[in-house]
């Protein structure tokens, strides 16, 4: 099948197994990732920049902190990052989901959430709320009681783990699961696996290495992957983008610069030359990785109640 083969071309790792974390730290990761008091103003949340409705992604170019300050690359869809090794658009220094909490909770540059200095408050607001206390010392029993950042992090961690992506059409068409795989999405799969799988590949379709993707001096302000490495030869260069739900993540690109999938395939270096009909055949198949499952399950939602009461 053509899908089996795309995959072993492209070198596809097995999903990530499943981890050792708890029912009772994912479901406080769940609520904490819906919780705005982890923000200095209790304006923001990490929903508010990851919505399921958009597969965790926002469907902005950039997104302004809960200071206002404004964002500087486009929000990334969180389907399977549990199985990254690499999180982030330009820091390959981001290898562990409960490290890379920092960034959005403390980080200054841009400033998001704005707690940098404000651990302590974080512990304060929710070791105020009975049901907070509860969920912690259930999460993490064993390890004495109390509630700090450390483990806010890793109960976010926990729950970040769970937003698992592997029943689009394009799946179930593997697997011999599911009929409902129009002759042009297949089209545009040959087409994918010819002129895009070298870079987007595997099961998540990124090989998770930086490129640039355009001609030389064609970044902008944003250094990419040099603003860490210092080297000029990685200017430009960032993460390659897993396509997992893509349809629902516009706009590309790590600045959101493009408005949609046609406009980023042409910012590909050799792709700009396709015909409507050639790009029309490849956004089928880029349609076809759509896990309609994944944006309406309940259980990665917003939680109805905590600690048996409504919220």
């Amino acid at each position: 099948m053509a899908g089996t083969a795309l995959l072993l071309a492209t070198g596809a790792q097995e999903p990530a197994a499943s981890s050792d974390d708890s029912e009772a730290q994912i479901a406080l990761g769940r609520r904490l990732f819906y919780e705005a008091d982890l923000s200095i103003n209790g304006t923001m949340s990490c929903a508010t920049c990851h919505e399921q409705r958009h597969a965790f992604a926002d469907g902005n170019r950039v997104h302004p902190g809960a200071l206002d300050d404004p964002g500087r690359r486009n929000v990334p869809g969180l389907a399977n990052v549990g199985e990254f090794t690499r999180l982030t658009w330009a820091d390959p220094r981001q290898t562990d989901l409960a490290g890379q909490v920092d960034v959005p909770m403390l980080g200054e540059h841009p400033v998001e959430m704005a707690m940098k200095g404000h651990a302590d408050e974080i512990a304060r607001r929710l070791g105020a709320d009975p049901c907070y206390r509860s969920m912690f010392a259930d999460a993490f029993a064993g390890e004495g009681p109390g509630i700090d950042y450390p483990r806010v992090a890793r109960a976010l961690a926990a729950f970040e783990r769970t937003l698992v992506s592997h029943d689009a059409p394009w799946d179930r068409w593997r697997k011999g699961k599911d009929t409902v795989f129009s002759d042009e999405a297949r089209s545009g799969e040959a087409l994918f696996a010819k002129d895009c799988a070298s870079c987007h590949a595997g099961e998540n379709l990124t090989d998770e290495a930086y490129h640039r993707i355009e001609k030389e001096g064609a970044s902008g302000a944003d250094q990419g992957l040099a603003e860490v490495t210092g080297k000029p030869s990685d200017r430009g260069r960032f993460r390659t983008a897993p396509l997992r739900n893509v349809a629902l993540t516009a706009p590309y690109l790590h600045d959101g610069s493009a408005p949609d999938l046609p406009q980023a395939i042409a910012r590909h270096a050799g792709l700009g030359a396709y015909d409507g009909a050639t790009m029309a055949r490849l956004v089928a198949f880029l349609e076809s990785l759509t896990d309609q499952r994944f944006v309406e399950a309940p259980e990665l939602g917003l939680p109805m109640e905590a600690c048996g009461k409504a919220l």
